[in-house]
């Protein structure tokens, strides 16, 4: 069992803030003061980058004075409270304005809480870092820009919040902790010393063969009915031609019955068209939804992972990193010189004591990829030619109780267009991600057939109408910020209740 380190506290608790510090910094950034006290007592801060503004001035001189009293001299904030959550120092205001004990006492009642999740050495944000209620199977992941937003009933308020990524230590906060509060989580990269010979003595393929060999175990033999939250978008340079979102709920087939298809059913969805009649391409993403799904490399195993196909791949062990308390060995692979078809490279990260595949990177090889036949997208216009330049997809898998579900899916595509007989072409990005958002594996049953959506079909064609306040307490992903600019900027012909066409 690998040991992985945490940051201990230099004092007892609540104790923490009547203890007292000197500090002689003078005039520094308030982040600075924050971190510099951070390290100094042992203790994390979380706050709102609201109530906060790290790039203020400030003094941090003091001779054995309290921290509290420092804190507030520091932060010149008399309103705001602290907070001692085990080794989490918690600046909030001293009335958020929301009622806790109200919503307890609904355990239906939903109440949306957000934040942000960055490096605490850089401020960098950390995309799909893992969102989770430790004792329930629900969450979500943080966007590109590293925000995130779920919406918790009163019975999770007494739950844990519990924030991961690959690499660092986890941060946990009470839910109830979050509300009326858009906190941003810091978290610290955990290093965890490997002796070389431990990496290369590791035999990768038989680490893969234990994965598919455990999947019973660790990802359940029971179907199971989660909620997630759908979304994909074509953009022509910076400009956004096409964006569409929806609310899913999906069958998931037992891992154990591979051959019984798992299902999906749109709830809610939304879509953005900015496509005017001197559009003379149009790209259209084909069966994004089916392959968000086809994805799940634990169910459809991942042609790298099966070892029919061993002989084509290279592998090797490149280090071992923390997730989730635990630790995973990464292991890196692309295919062999003599293969001259377009394969797979990436990384997978598999759990060092279960053998639970966490989460896989992967592309099509580039040096490749132009003899790849796979036809992603439908063009309006015969007249164009369409390749593919780049194909990269990100899969994420999230344990709750004894059970691993499929956490999140990401693909991103760029494709360059050409007029036949032209030189010049034209760039498209195209992304399509899929998160879950809750599962259950009690009372599950397979949709009606009315009920579901093709997974073949091209998904914004299914799709009429965009409302931008129509999400209400479903669970959703955060727009990144050039994302948001670029809706923005586009008029909004239509608008309300987003019909699916069956």
């Amino acid at each position: 069992m690998i040991a992985v380190s945490f940051l201990t506290p230099a004092g007892g608790q609540e104790d923490v803030l009547l203890k007292t510090f000197s500090f002689r910094n003078g005039a520094v950034r308030t982040g600075a003061a924050l971190e510099t006290i951070s390290k100094r007592i042992g203790y994390f801060f979380t706050y709102d980058s609201k109530i906060i503004d790290t790039e203020s001035k400030t003094i941090l001189e003091a001779r054995d004075v309290p921290l509290t009293e420092i804190l507030h001299s520091v932060l010149a904030n008399d309103s705001l409270k602290f907070t001692v959550i085990g080794n989490n120092i918690i600046i909030s205001r001293t009335s958020p304005g929301i009622n806790i004990s109200q919503l307890k006492a609904d355990p239906e009642k939903k109440i949306y809480i957000s934040g942000e999740v960055v490096d605490n050495a850089t401020g960098d944000p950390l995309p799909f870092a893992t969102i989770a209620i430790k004792n329930k199977p629900r969450g979500t992941v943080t966007n590109i820009n590293g925000l995130f937003a779920l919406n918790i009933t009163g019975e999770e308020l007494q739950d844990t919040l519990v924030i991961s990524y690959l690499g660092y230590l986890n941060r946990a906060i009470p839910v109830s902790q979050t509300v009326g509060n858009d906190f941003t989580f810091k978290l610290f990269r955990d290093y965890i010393p490997i002796p070389e010979i431990i990496i290369r003595t590791q035999v990768p393929s038989d680490i893969i063969k234990r994965t598919i060999s455990e999947i019973p175990a660790n990802y359940g033999t029971t179907p199971a009915s989660m909620w997630g939250f759908y979304r994909e978008g074509i953009l022509r340079g910076k400009e956004l031609q096409l964006y569409s979102e929806a609310v899913l709920q999906i069958y998931k087939s037992s891992y154990s019955h591979p051959n019984i298809k798992d299902q999906i059913s749109i709830v809610r969805s939304r879509k953005n068209e900015n496509i005017s009649s001197s559009d003379t391409v149009l790209l259209r993403l084909k069966a994004g939804l089916g392959s968000s799904l086809l994805l799940d490399g634990i169910k459809n195993t991942f042609e790298f992972m099966d070892q029919d196909n061993f002989s084509s791949y290279r592998y090797w062990m490149s280090d071992i990193v923390t997730i989730n308390e635990s630790a995973a060995f990464v292991i890196e692979f692309e295919q062999m010189e003599y293969v001259k078809t377009p394969l797979f490279r990436g990384s997978m990260m598999i759990n060092t004591t279960d053998f639970a595949l966490i989460q896989a990177e992967f592309e099509l090889n580039p040096n490749y990829i132009d003899k790849s036949n796979v036809n992603f997208v439908i063009s309006s216009n015969k007249g164009y030619a369409v390749k593919p330049v780049s194909v990269k997809y990100r899969v994420s898998y999230n344990k709750s109780g004894n059970r691993y579900y499929l956490s999140h899916v990401r693909g991103d595509l760029r494709f360059s267009v050409r007029k036949k007989r032209r030189l010049s072409n034209s760039s498209y990005d195209i992304f399509f991600e899929m998160a879950v958002t809750s599962a259950r594996t009690e009372n599950v049953i397979r949709f009606e057939r009315d009920e579901i959506i093709p997974l073949e079909s091209v998904f914004s064609r299914t799709i009429t109408r965009y409302d931008a306040e129509y999400w209400g307490n479903f669970d959703f992903l955060k727009p990144e910020d050039d994302l948001l600019k670029a809706i923005s900027k586009v008029t909004l012909k239509m608008s309300g209740y987003a019909e699916i066409e069956k």
